[in-house]
């Protein structure tokens, strides 16, 4: 994630501080709630551009599943900042385990990442690599 997504998402924060009236563990619990009306809106336009739903049919289009998906994504950016100020280093850092993760998987060959025998394993092994320097 590039600095200028993160300064943006910085001032989202800013102004949802600024335009929310409620105490500040509500707002807290409101952004992160706020994923979850997102994610629905995601599902409904999967089954709207799949046409699932035989009372509606085909209402959205797969570019209508892309923007959803970076609605959830950015909601959950500014969820993520107004927790702590260091939600940028927080994502770098996950995103970081999550790719020594498949990387890991890769060489050793396991495919099923999701079983928890595998989980288990992998995430034993990430914690035994050295720190990286960034």
């Amino acid at each position: 994630m590039d600095q200028q997504a993160w300064d943006t998402v910085g001032r989202l924060k800013e102004w949802l501080d600024e335009h929310d009236p409620a105490p500040e563990e509500t707002h807290r619990t409101m952004r992160v709630l706020k994923l979850t009306e997102e994610i629905g809106e995601v599902a409904q336009a999967v089954m709207g551009a799949t046409g699932y739903g035989p009372r509606k049919g085909a209402t959205h289009t797969w570019q209508d599943v892309e923007a959803e998906l970076c609605d959830v994504m950015l909601t959950a950016m500014v969820a993520l900042r107004i927790l702590t100020p260091d939600a940028q280093q927080i994502f770098a850092t996950r995103f970081a385990h999550a790719v020594a993760l498949y990387e890991y998987a890769q060489v050793r060959g396991h495919a099923a990442l999701g079983t928890d025998c595998v989980a288990v394993r992998l995430t034993s092994a990430y914690r035994s690599l050295p720190a990286s320097d960034e």
